[in-house]
């Protein structure tokens, strides 16, 4: 089994957000992590593979220096990854007025940005659905929030109103799978 990965874009997003706090909120978390995960850190290119663990690492210092042990902000940094993301580069992901279309594009998209497991979609309704992510050897609470995020700004700027979106079941809580349920109107 190799090591699982994400791509430098993912941790690229986060340090953006970090500087969202200001110029000493990097400075701050950069600090707190070792030498190695700073040097990582100051040289990432956007479409290399980088260990989860570095993410991990990195998260876990950033909800201690400036989310004061909250992990909500990390729905905040998904929303600023998919419109940074889905406004740009993958911007062939949405299907404006199509939300449905949008999410049933899930399992291209999670490859991605993750290198092992699988995101599934199903549709439960005209205006709502299930994304669940199966044999993910990554997970973490806090990138659990950050799909959170991601998914509720893409059905946002496929023009979806009023979404709402419940982790039912999470890998890093103990279950078997991570299965978000999505609706909107």
């Amino acid at each position: 089994m190799t090591t699982p990965r994400i791509k430098g874009t993912v941790l690229k997003t986060r340090l953006a957000l970090v500087d969202l706090d200001g110029a000493e909120g990097r400075e701050r978390v950069l600090e707190s992590l070792d030498a190695e995960d700073r040097s990582a850190l100051s040289s990432l290119l956007a479409t290399k593979w980088y260990p989860f663990e570095l993410g991990q690492r990195l998260d876990d210092v950033v909800v201690r220096v400036l989310g004061g042990g909250k992990t909500g902000f990390f729905e905040r940094l998904g929303e600023a990854s998919a419109t940074k993301n889905l406004g740009s580069v993958h911007r062939d992901f949405l299907v404006e007025g199509d939300p449905q279309a949008f999410l049933a594009k899930a399992p291209l998209i999670y490859s991605f940005y993750y290198d092992q497991g699988r995101r599934e979609h199903q549709a439960t309704g005209p205006r709502d659905a299930v994304l669940t992510t199966y044999d993910a050897e990554t997970f973490s609470v806090t990138d659990c929030l950050t799909v959170v995020g991601w998914h509720r700004r893409g059905l946002e700027m496929c023009g979806a109103k009023d979404v709402r979106i419940v982790e039912e079941e999470c890998r890093a809580r103990g279950g078997g799978v991570c299965r978000y349920r999505l609706a909107w109107s």
